[in-house]
Order: C-alpha cells, then structure tokens, then sequence
C-alpha cells in the first residue's frame, strides 16, 4: 500500500499559510508606515496663524503663538521708526546680514511694513522671552536706550526692530518669521509674502 499525498490539500495549507502571514506584516506595516506621517495636532502646531491687528494701538504690542513659541506683532510709532538708524553703531548686526529674517524683511526696520513688526519672543541667547521695554531711557538701560526688548535672564538688550547689541551675551538678532498680510487688518504668520 502506498502512501499517496493529496496535493489540494498541501496547497490550500501552503496558501492559508502565505494568506496569513501577508496580513500580518500588513497588519504591522500599516501602523510603521503610518508613522512617517505627523499627526493632526503635529500639523495644526506648524500651521500659519492668523492674527487680527485692526485694534493693535500704536506703541502697542500683541502676543500669538506659531509653533509652540511666543511670537510679538508691534505697532511702531513714527518716532520708533525714525530712532532705528540711530542704534546702527552699538549693534552686532545693524544691516541683518546673519540669516535671522526672510529676504523681504531685509532692511531696517527688518518688516513689510515700517510701523508693523513681526518677530519670535525667544531671546537668541538661551531661549528666555524679553519684555518689551518701548520708553525713552529707562535709568536702568542706559542714556543711549531708544526703546525696545530687554532680556532680565541675562542683561542682552535688542532694539525695536529686534537687532541685538553689542556686549551682551544674545548672538544674533531676534528671528522674524515668515508671514504676509492678508489685507490691513489680518496678519498670517507662518507663510510668506
């Protein structure tokens, strides 16, 4: 008597087998894959912010956030406009030339519009927020203080269009992000021009 093999029987085994095991590296590689993609909340946390600046008040300076970090929109007096030039000699950077800004902000006032600045709240030195300091020669910043941010951590002192002084421990400038103006009232930050 001899043992005969019923072939069906190995196939239908060798293809529930095979059937199987595809789903389970599909069953894993699914979620793998999935992986490489950020979440919603990933998204919406790197997405452009909108900000209305219809009730931003001249000297007056708002708060947003972009990307987890704190983000300042200044309304910029003439007079503040007018004493940027002269800080250019006490500061590291005066024309902007470190990249800190995108090439549309690359001028003296470092924004699209003179009277409105847009720019990171993160000290370049060691991440701190600066207060915004916009008088005229407060005792405690010196006689030759035209206004603008201070960082308490650490004594570094930027000027109203963000530009960093010489002799404090911040390197670089305050980085202004990318953003546009999507009429005179609504602000996006986080897209460009």
């Amino acid at each position: 008597m001899t043992n005969q093999v019923d072939n069906s029987k190995r196939r239908f085994l060798t293809l529930a087998t095979g059937a199987v095991g595809g789903i389970a590296v599909a069953g894993v590689a699914v979620p793998f894959v999935g992986s490489f993609f950020p979440s919603e909340r990933a998204k919406a946390a790197g997405a452009p912010v909108e900000v209305d600046i219809s009730k931003l008040e001249p000297g007056q300076k708002i708060n947003a956030e972009y990307r987890g970090k704190p983000v300042w929109v200044v309304s910029r007096t003439k007079e503040m406009v007018d004493n940027l030039p002269k800080n250019d000699g006490k500061l590291v950077d005066p024309k902007s030339e470190v990249d800190q800004q995108p090439d549309y902000c690359k001028n003296e006032g470092r924004s699209i519009k003179p009277e409105v600045w847009v720019a990171l709240g993160v000290c370049t030195h060691l991440g701190c927020s600066p207060t915004y300091r916009p008088e005229l020669a407060p005792a405690d910043l010196g006689p030759e203080w035209l206004g603008g941010f201070y960082c308490p951590c650490h004594g570094s002192k930027f000027d109203l269009a963000g530009r960093v002084f010489s002799g404090v421990p911040a390197p670089k400038n305050l980085e202004v992000p990318p953003h546009k103006y999507i009429n005179d009232k609504l602000l996006l930050i986080g897209e460009s021009k």
